[in-house]
């Protein structure tokens, strides 16, 4: 299972989430930016349709799969001013 973690940070003169280097938008506030990457954590929980995807590998090779929309990611967020919150801790999607 792929894991997904958010950090939260602070960010042009406020503050936002991170994923592997990119940056969300910028946030008035640390609560702003927490509250945002935690709806971001409640969308990845949502299963999707089934969907057929197609990919090249690095040989050139092709390469055809199904996806079952089950498969979601494990998501975590870190907050080292709060601690770090797992998908559970988020309230469920509505």
């Amino acid at each position: 299972m792929v894991k997904v973690t958010y950090e939260i940070v602070p960010h042009d003169e406020g503050w936002a989430y991170r994923l592997d280097g990119a940056y969300s938008e910028t946030f008035a506030s640390h609560d702003e930016a927490l509250e945002a990457a935690r709806i971001v954590m409640r969308e990845l929980q949502i299963s999707d349709e089934p969907v057929r995807i197609v990919y090249q590998d690095e040989k050139g090779r092709w390469h055809a799969e199904m996806s079952d929309g089950r498969d979601r990611p494990e998501v975590e967020i870190l907050d080292s001013y709060s601690g770090a919150l797992s998908a559970t801790d988020a309230p469920p999607a509505r």
